[in-house]
């Protein structure tokens, strides 16, 4: 397991962003030097987790819940395959591309050591926006991702460090209960009666995922 790139983003003015500064930073690109990952601060004020690395709508995006962003070389493969078209590493807006690592498959809380020093946590899948859509260029790409249910992974700093290309990937903890980053994003999109079982994965699940399982688990009991 490793990492095929790092991919940073700048802004750029796009027709499609929501953003009323109409600039986005989803198109990213490998870089071939290391990179500083720290966690960014709360959502809403910090942003990417990696330095040099573009975040313009703190809103949705960024903070220390979703500081990076992780998608896997294979899944990608299998997208160029359905789409008939070249998607090179950055293409989803993801920080890591990663080889031989189960994304979809990995457990909210697993902890992954990358380099030899940072250490990231699984919080959850990413949800598809417009600009994600846009970016790609596929028409109704948002329902598509949905239902492939491969969604990536975001990710918290634990430990920060330095990171670049060809780096190692170490699965250096996996938590004891069955929540992975698959049944998070569907329960989240597709299948809201999934949502109590995210409360198996507590604290190590992302703020506002784990919020909506409560709430979820709550009115049921009402």
């Amino acid at each position: 397991m490793k990492l095929l790139s790092v991919n940073l983003g700048r802004p750029v003015a796009v027709p499609y962003t929501d953003q009323p500064e109409g600039v986005t930073g989803i198109g990213k690109r490998p870089v071939d030097h290391p990179v500083r990952v720290t966690a960014p601060g709360p959502k809403g004020v910090g942003g990417s987790g990696l330095a040099g690395d573009a975040v313009c709508h703190k809103r949705h995006h960024g903070g220390n819940d979703q500081a990076v962003y992780a998608v896997a070389r294979e899944d990608l493969d299998e997208w160029e395959r359905e789409l008939g078209r070249t998607l090179p590493n950055g293409s989803f807006g993801e920080n890591l591309t990663t080889s031989g690592l189960d994304i979809s498959g990995a457990l909210i809380g697993e902890r992954w050591r990358i380099g030899g020093s940072v250490l990231l946590e699984v919080t959850s899948g990413r949800i598809p926006c417009r600009t994600f859509q846009e970016h790609l260029g596929e028409r109704g790409w948002v329902r598509r991702f949905t239902l492939r249910g491969a969604p990536g992974a975001y990710l918290r700093v634990l430990e920060p460090g330095e990171i670049r290309a060809g780096d190692p990937v170490e699965v250096v903890y996996r938590p004891d209960h069955d929540v992975t980053v698959a049944l998070q994003f569907r329960a989240s999109t597709t299948d809201r009666s999934l949502l109590p079982r995210l409360l198996a994965a507590g604290t190590a699940l992302h703020p506002e995922s784990l919020a909506s399982a409560r709430a979820y688990t709550a009115g049921q009991g009402g």
